[in-house]
C-alpha cells in the first residue's frame, strides 16, 4: 500500500510539471517580466535594445533612445523595417503630462494617376517594383520627435548604427531566415545584391553583417539634418534611380514632405483608457473591437474558451468591415472616427453577433457624415515612447537606390484601385496603413505603452494583450506569451471582400475540444505556426515607481532596463 501511495504521488508531481513547468506564472509563460526603476527598453532585437539603455544612461531621454534604438534595428533587422519606410509613434510626456501623436507616413508620388493604372490593366498595386513606392517618412519622423522633445544630439543619437554599419554585427537566427527567403523575390532588383548579399548569399545565423553603404548615408543625416534626406543628394539619388526603373516617385515629392502630429484617440475598456492613433492607420480597430466586447463577461468565458474565440472572432470582423469601407487619409474623406469609436455604434454593432453561429459575411456600419518593428523605450524622468515603424511585405519594394544601403517601402500597395472608395489611389496622398503603436492610462497618469507588430494582426494583438491583463489577469510577459488568435479573410482596404466568414487561424496551446467547438459554430479553423505578430510593452507602476518590461518569445527581441 505504501507503495501504491507513493507512485500515486509521484504521478501527481510528474502530472503537476507537465502542466505547470514554472515556479511562478502560467504555464505559457516563457520567462518572468524585467523590473527596474531607471529606465526601460523592449525592442525586437537585443543589440537595439543595449544602444537604447546606453542612450539613456548617456543622459539622453526616452525620445533620443527610442531614435536611437529604431536607427540600429534599420540595420540589423532590414526584414522589417528601415529609413525606405514609414514610422508612427505615441509619445507621453512627462513635464506636460500629456499624449503626443505622431503620423510620419510619406504621399503617393504627384505625377501617377489612378488613369495610369486603368490604361495599363492593373487591377491592383504590385507588391515590388517602383509603383508602390511611396515617400519614406521614417527620418523626418526621427527629427520631429526630436525637434520637439530630444535632448541629446543627433549625431551621438546616430552613432551608435553607424558604429554598427561599419563595423558589423552578428545576424540573428529569425532575421536570418527571413533575409534568406527575401533573395529569391529581390536579388534582381538593381542594388539589392550588392547590399544585401556581398558574399554572393544573405547572411547566415552569426555571420557578421556590414552595411557601409548604409554608414555613410546614416552620417550624411547625423550632419545634414533631415534635409540631407529629403532635399539632398540622398533625395536626389532616390528620384533618379526610381525614374531609371520606370516609377513616379520624384525629388519634388521628397522635397516636399511633411510629418504630422496628429490628437490620439482613446475609449475606456474596465476603467483604462486604451489611447491609437486616428486613420490613416489601423488603429481604431482595436478600440471597436474593445467596445463590442466591454458589455460581454470575458473574465468568466475563461481564457482560450470556444466562447471567447468565438465573441473576439464576430467582434474583429465587424470592426474590420468598417477598417475596409472607412479608413483612409483624413486629408481625403470626412472619416466619421468620433461615431466609429463611440460606445453607442458599438451597441449597435454588437446586436448583429449570434453566440452560436459565425457570419458569413458582415455589412460595413451605415455612418453620419460619411512585417514591421515595434519598440517602446522609457526614462526616469517618466517620459514613454511607443514607436513603431516598417518598410512593408518584410524588406519593402525591393527598390535599393544607389549606395544608399537601404530599401523603399512598398506601402502604395495598400491603395485600392477601385473609383469612389475612400482609399483609391489619388496623387500626393497617403495610404491607408497597417503599423500602430499603443498607449494606455489610468486616471490621466501613464500605465502602459505597447505594440504587436504583423499587418492586420496588429489591432486583433492590441486587442488580445489588454483582454489578457484586464479580463484574465495576466502579467505583462504572460500577455505576450499567450497562444493568440488570427483572423484572417476579412475585406480589405484595397476593395476586395470577405469569402465565407474568412479563417480563424490558432497558435499551439488550444484544445481539440476548442476547436472542435468552434467548427460546430460554423469557423473555418486552422493551427498555424507563424503570422502572430511580435510584441513590446513597458508598464509604470506608480506604486513600486517602477518599470515592467516584456519582450515577444517569437522574436529575437529583448526587454532590459537599469
Amino acid at each position: 500500500m505504501r507503495y501504491i501511495i507513493l507512485f500515486s504521488a509521484l504521478m501527481i508531481i510528474h502530472n503537476t510539471a507537465i502542466s505547470q513547468n514554472r515556479l511562478t506564472g502560467l504555464p505559457f509563460a516563457t520567462r518572468s517580466e524585467v523590473i527596474a526603476r531607471n529606465g526601460m527598453a523592449a525592442t525586437s532585437q537585443p543589440l537595439a535594445t543595449q544602444v537604447a539603455l546606453d542612450i539613456l544612461k548617456a543622459g539622453g531621454n526616452a525620445i533620443d533612445a527610442a531614435v536611437a534604438a529604431n536607427a540600429v534595428l534599420g540595420l540589423v533587422e532590414p526584414t522589417g523595417n528601415g529609413i525606405g519606410g514609414d514610422l508612427f509613434a505615441i509619445i507621453w510626456d512627462a513635464p506636460s503630462q500629456k499624449l503626443y501623436g505622431l503620423n510620419a507616413s510619406g504621399r503617393s508620388p504627384q505625377s501617377l494617376t489612378l488613369k495610369y493604372f486603368s490604361d495599363h490593366g492593373y487591377t491592383r498595386i504590385p507588391s515590388r517594383g517602383p509603383l508602390p513606392v511611396s515617400v519614406p517618412g521614417c527620418v523626418d519622423g526621427w527629427f520631429e520627435m526630436h525637434k520637439r522633445f530630444g535632448k541629446l544630439s543627433m549625431q551621438k543619437i546616430l552613432q551608435p548604427a553607424i558604429d554598427y554599419a561599419e563595423t558589423g554585427f552578428p545576424v540573428t537566427e529569425l532575421i536570418a531566415y527571413y533575409m534568406e527567403k527575401s533573395v529569391p523575390i529581390l536579388k534582381e532588383f538593381p542594388g539589392f545584391a550588392e547590399t544585401f548579399m556581398p558574399n554572393g548569399h544573405a547572411p547566415k545565423k552569426g555571420e557578421i553583417f556590414k552595411n557601409p553603404r548604409l554608414a555613410k548615408t546614416l552620417k550624411k543625416i547625423a550632419r545634414g539634418g533631415r534635409d540631407a534626406f529629403y532635399k539632398g543628394e540622398i533625395a536626389q539619388t532616390i528620384a533618379e534611380y526610381i525614374l531609371e526603373q520606370g516609377g513616379f516617385l520624384t525629388y519634388e515629392d521628397l522635397a516636399s514632405h511633411t510629418s504630422e502630429w496628429v490628437e490620439p484617440v482613446s475609449t475606456n475598456y474596465r476603467g483604462y483608457d486604451v489611447w491609437e492613433l486616428p486613420p490613416n492607420g489601423q488603429g481604431i480597430a482595436a478600440l471597436q473591437i474593445l467596445n463590442i466586447l466591454e458589455e460581454y463577461d470575458i473574465k468568466s468565458m475563461g481564457f482560450g474558451s470556444a466562447e471567447y474565440i468565438h465573441t473576439f472572432v464576430e467582434a474583429k470582423k465587424l470592426a474590420f468591415e468598417d477598417r475596409s469601407k472607412y479608413y483612409a487619409d483624413p486629408a481625403f474623406n470626412q472619416i466619421p472616427v468620433e461615431h466609429l469609436i463611440s460606445k453607442d455604434y458599438a451597441d449597435e454593432r454588437r446586436k448583429l453577433i449570434d453566440p452560436n453561429r459565425a457570419a458569413l459575411t458582415y455589412e460595413p456600419g451605415n455612418l453620419e457624415d460619411g512585417d514591421t518593428i515595434y519598440l517602446t523605450v522609457a526614462d526616469k524622468d517618466g517620459n514613454m515612447v511607443s514607436l513603431i515603424q516598417s518598410n512593408y511585405r518584410g524588406m519593402g519594394s525591393g527598390m535599393t537606390p544607389g549606395d544608399l544601403g537601404f530599401i523603399l517601402q512598398d506601402r502604395g500597395e495598400l491603395f485600392s484601385l477601385e473609383e469612389g472608395h475612400f482609399n483609391v489611389f489619388e496623387p500626393d496622398k497617403r495610404p491607408f496603413h497597417t503599423i500602430i503603436p499603443a498607449f494606455v492610462t489610468k486616471d490621466g497618469k501613464p500605465f502602459m505603452s505597447f505594440g504587436v507588430m504583423g499587418g492586420a494582426m496588429q489591432p486583433q494583438g492590441h486587442v488580445q494583450i489588454l483582454v489578457n491583463i484586464m479580463d484574465f489577469g495576466m502579467n505583462l510577459q504572460e500577455a505576450g506569451d499567450a497562444p493568440r488568435i488570427r483572423h484572417t479573410g476579412s475585406s480589405q482596404p484595397t476593395g476586395e471582400s470577405m469569402i465565407d466568414g474568412g479563417i480563424v487561424n490558432l497558435e499551439s496551446g488550444f484544445s481539440s475540444d476548442v476547436i472542435e467547438a468552434l467548427q460546430q459554430k460554423g469557423h473555418k479553423v486552422q493551427v498555424t505556426k507563424g503570422g502572430f505578430g511580435g510584441y513590446q510593452a513597458i508598464l509604470w507602476d506608480s506604486e513600486q515607481g517602477v518599470y515592467y518590461g516584456a519582450s515577444e518569445s517569437r522574436k529575437d527581441g529583448q526587454a532590459a532596463g537599469y
